[in-house]
């Protein structure tokens, strides 16, 4: 990839980049350092990758440098994410995108991202496998259960309604 070609992804993908990052971690500064840190990785390689496969390498590798950002910090965040939920459960919801954002929030790291890769950014199932490292049956079985589970838990009238005792 040429810079120009280089330059041209970055335009065209950093939203999209951005977008995905942002809904799987729910924290714009870190989405911000990640998207940063993976244009600075493809930037390092940009003479080894060939311009038709730049989208993919850019999601692939944002993808991990998320993995990796999280894993530095999974046991706070599962602490607060576990705290919220149980505040959350209590509270009146009057908005359907945040009874989405904290239904997402329940799911695996790997469900929401596999999720958000095909019902949010139009990924297939093989270009989810490829970014993510897995086989398009592990993709579709941990988008089913994801699915199931967001179901589940938007069935639930708890979870969207506040109800007095």
């Amino acid at each position: 990839m040429t810079p120009k070609e280089y330059n041209l992804c970055v335009d065209q993908f950093a939203d999209g980049l951005f977008r995905f990052i942002i809904k799987n971690i729910r924290d714009e500064e870190k989405a911000r350092d990640i998207v940063q840190e993976t244009f600075v990785k493809v930037w390092q390689k940009v003479d080894d990758i060939p311009y038709e496969k730049g989208k993919s390498y850019l999601f692939t590798t944002a993808y991990h440098t998320m993995i990796d950002e999280i894993r530095k910090s999974e046991k706070m965040q599962r602490m607060e994410a576990q705290h919220q939920n149980l505040q959350s459960s209590h509270n009146s919801y009057s908005d359907l995108k945040e009874i989405l954002d904290d239904a997402l929030r329940t799911l695996s790291e790997i469900q929401r991202s596999v999720v958000l890769l095909r019902d949010y950014e139009g990924y297939s199932y093989s270009e989810i496998g490829a970014i993510t490292g897995l086989t398009e049956a592990q993709v579709k079985v941990y988008i089913f259960r994801a699915r199931m589970q967001l179901k589940k838990y938007l069935q639930s009238v708890e979870n969207v309604l506040e109800i007095p005792a």
